[in-house]
């Protein structure tokens, strides 16, 4: 088996791989991962307390209150009780929270889509099967 036939190397070079990249094209968004990490979860699930939020991005729950609030004071979220525990916070993504978010996604996506410009075809019909590899690599 030679070197690039590893897969435990082979795993260890698209880890590394895929690291880089999602660095290199998170240099150039335009608002704090964290924000739009928590955008992104209550676009995805709806509503959720400050706690779900901090177990979901493995963060204190100080820390994501902080989060909370800087979104709360954006407008892109509201706060309020909740259901079954008045005393806890549930977050709300508000319309204009997900207009951000989508700006964002739009964003990235539009970075990636001008990096692929410097792709040759042959290239470019890698990168266009990459996603569905991943899936199956979830599992999925």
């Amino acid at each position: 088996m030679s070197a690039s036939e590893d897969p435990v190397r082979v795993a260890e070079e698209l880890r590394s791989a895929m690291g880089d990249f999602v660095r290199h094209v998170r240099e150039h968004d335009t608002m704090p991962r964290s924000q739009t990490a928590v955008l992104g979860h209550l676009d995805r699930a709806g509503a959720l307390s400050i706690a779900e939020l901090a177990r979901r991005e493995r963060v204190r729950h100080q820390s994501m209150t902080r989060t909370v609030g800087l979104l709360a004071e954006q407008g892109l979220v509201t706060l309020g009780p909740g259901e079954a525990d008045r005393r806890q916070v549930v977050v709300t993504v508000t319309p204009e929270g997900v207009r951000r978010l989508d700006a964002e996604r739009r964003h990235r996506a539009g970075f990636i889509a001008a990096a692929l410009d410097t792709l040759n075809g042959e290239e470019r019909a890698v990168v266009a099967r990459i996603p569905a590899v991943l899936r199956k690599l979830m599992g999925d």
